[in-house]
């Protein structure tokens, strides 16, 4: 067995798309990487100005210093530049390899189910791009390198190294937390708005029925019911993450200021200088923004698992067609004998037994 017939076989249709950009993602990956260590040069900065400049009085030392922040706070600036314009195609590419696949299989499901709701999944394909190309990918690229921070905060004096990662540690909780107590209201209240927006969608398509009928209030109290559900589970959700949101901006605040205060304490105790005071208090909040960032673009996260679910399971349960044989160039003359045939996915034929001929021209 070759290595693509094996990959095919653990992976799903999206998945392979997606590896396919591999090498684009270790290029967005590096550039983050390279993007995040310029993120040293804030601190690097002050402690230069504070332990060098000051002491020395230095006004040349003092430019080239600042000549060089400008420089690198330029090259990281075309660095994410760069890999933005990098995903935005990537979006682009990805929707174009799947879109039709998708709008196929949509059309097959709705053939086996009636009353289901096609255009969901060209909405759940939209939903997995624009993650693909926004800032919430970002977050994920940068998490990684808040430990690089605190290893330098490290290098400085342990003690104060030990107090950020403490810090770092209460907020990784705080989003281990917020993630348990919102993913299941989430994706529920997802499930319940596209189920409120299928049965308004069906009923609005037969507007004149209804209302011939009169069942226009017994169909409105139908979808008022899920769609309260689906309120009631978004704002439950929405609840605790808010309250999981407010303790974690609580640590988050505090814990600078208290590394600042810790800073001023081993100053005082002549155990690092004022700049490296300084220097860790920026380094504290650079670590803990790829966790806040994190803690930010999670409930898009979750929403895009939905739709990543909802979209892999659509094409699992149809399967691409399969191209035909090619048919010689038509004569022009139509005889059909005997047709019997049933709507896809049916049992019971609808045409029995039908005959006729068409003469070319």
């Amino acid at each position: 067995m070759d290595m693509k017939t094996k990959l095919s076989k653990t992976t799903n249709e999206i998945q392979q798309i997606l590896l396919t950009f591999k090498r684009t993602f270790v290029t967005v990956g590096t550039f983050s990487a390279i993007s995040n260590l310029l993120m040293l040069v804030p601190s690097l900065y002050m402690l230069q100005v504070y332990d060098r400049v000051l002491g020395s009085r230095n006004e040349t030392t003092l430019l080239m210093l600042t000549l060089i922040m400008l420089v690198a706070y330029a090259f990281m600036g075309a660095l994410d530049l760069i890999r933005s314009y990098i995903l935005v195609r990537v979006g682009a590419r990805f929707d174009m390899q799947l879109n039709k696949r998708v709008y196929t299989a949509a059309f097959e499901q709705n053939l086996k189910k009636t009353g289901a709701n096609a255009g969901q999944a060209l909405v759940d394909l939209t939903n997995v791009r624009q993650f693909l190309t926004g800032s919430a990918l970002f977050a994920f690229f940068d998490a990684p390198w808040f430990p690089i921070y605190l290893m330098v905060i490290f290098a400085f004096e342990p003690s104060l190294g030990v107090f950020a990662l403490c810090g770092t540690i209460v907020l990784v909780i705080c989003a281990y937390v917020n993630e348990r107590v919102s993913h299941k209201p989430l994706a529920e209240a997802n499930s319940m708005a596209i189920a409120a927006s299928t049965l308004a969608t069906n009923n609005l398509r037969n507007a004149e029925v209804i209302e011939s009928m009169g069942m226009l209030p017994n169909l409105l109290a139908r979808w008022l019911k899920l769609h309260s559900r689906f309120l009631h589970l978004q704002a439950d959700a929405s609840e605790k993450a808010g309250l999981v949101g407010a303790v974690t901006k609580f640590f988050q605040v505090s814990l600078q200021s208290l590394v600042l205060g810790f800073g001023a304490l081993l100053v005082l105790e002549n155990k690092i200088t004022p700049g490296m005071m300084i220097a860790a208090s920026i380094l504290v909040g650079r670590a803990l923004q790829p966790v806040q960032q994190v803690i930010a673009v999670w409930k898009t996260w979750a929403s895009t698992r939905s739709a990543y679910e909802r979209l892999t399971t659509l094409l699992e349960e149809n399967p691409a067609r399969e191209v035909g044989m090619e048919l010689p160039k038509p004569m022009g003359a139509i005889q059909v004998e005997g047709v019997t045939a049933a709507p896809p996915g049916g049992r019971v034929p609808v045409l029995k037994g039908v005959s006729f001929a068409i003469n070319s021209g």
